[in-house]
């Protein structure tokens, strides 16, 4: 549905994305991540049509978005981070308009009018003025508003910006939903939203693709995907240096507590458990046990690991 070569964005010296290349198929839900400035949103405008490309290719849908835009966009439901609104106009008359500017013809755009409005919650709003709408409705119109023509793929930039928990819940679910019969490229910065939502992930910053994969998979390939947290009662550095000893720990942490107690965090390398043995030496050498668990890797991890300056 997407593919993407070598894609960059000049603005003057400044490369705002440096020849990035990923694909999406038809048919995933895909969360495209990166940092404040890494680029995202320059290049959804570019798949979209709103913005040239400095060199590079993409095709939507097998169709060139440089020499073939007005078809690409008859492809693209697009939502931008600010959906533009006209506030003074009703739920309904604005998606009549709006389905208008796209070409529908009446009897397709009727249809299409209840359709959108049903699968959007927006049918009991319909008459309601735009601006006496929530932010979570209007966002609901500007999801509408993309989906009004029955794109094959929704671009939806931050799409849950500014909503309370319930709203971003309600439009996770309506996003779940619409993946069912759309491809769907969302930036968004909740990370627990795209691992709730996403079948793969894409990670840009400073304009270059960081990693392109699912989200289990990005966890369980980071340098961190594992960590032990137990807590001892015994002598520190005793403790550390036989924590240390064990296969697959490549690091552990010591936090003091109280009354002898110290939480250590064991990093283990991916895809291993090492808690068993943790409690057998704890056992043979008499030190308190008070607790033990794994802790798992999760996207933000993986997303600070992948981003972070240091």
């Amino acid at each position: 549905m997407i593919e993407v070569a070598n894609l960059s964005k000049n603005y003057g010296r400044h490369t705002a994305v440096d020849g990035i290349s990923f694909e999406v198929s038809k048919g995933e839900i895909v969360g495209f991540l990166g940092p404040n400035g890494a680029g995202k949103t320059t290049t959804l405008r570019m798949l979209t049509g709103f913005l040239p490309p400095s060199s590079g290719a993409a095709r939507i849908a097998g169709h060139d978005i440089f020499r073939e835009s007005l078809d690409v966009r008859r492809h693209i439901g697009y939502m931008p981070e600010n959906v533009p609104l006209y506030t003074d106009m009703r739920v309904r008359e604005y998606l009549r308009f709006r389905g208008s500017l796209r070409g529908l013809k009446a009897s397709q755009l009727r249809k299409r009018l209840g359709e959108t409005l049903d699968i959007c919650g927006l049918t009991h709003v319909r008459r309601k003025m735009i601006k006496t709408l929530s932010k979570g409705y209007r966002q609901r119109v500007g999801l509408a508003d993309a989906l009004i023509h029955e794109p094959d793929l929704l671009i939806l930039d931050e799409p849950t910006n500014g909503l309370d928990p319930n709203q971003i819940r309600a439009i996770r679910s309506l996003i779940q939903n619409l993946g069912e019969n759309h491809t769907i490229l969302l930036s968004t910065h909740i990370l627990s939203e795209v691992e709730m939502t996403c079948n793969k992930v894409v990670i840009i910053d400073e304009g270059k693709i960081k990693a392109a994969d699912t989200p289990q998979n990005l966890v369980n390939s980071m340098r961190r995907a594992g960590r032990i947290s137990v807590e001892l009662q015994g002598p520190r550095e005793e403790i550390e240096t036989k924590l240390s000893a064990v296969d697959d720990v490549t690091k552990v942490a010591c936090q003091p507590i109280q009354d002898g107690w110290s939480r250590y965090t064991v990093f283990v390398a991916p895809n291993t458990d090492t808690r068993l043995r943790i409690s057998a030496i704890a056992h043979k050498m008499q030190w308190p046990l008070r607790s033990l668990a794994r802790r798992s890797g999760n996207l933000e991890e993986v997303f600070v690991e992948l981003t972070r300056r240091d």
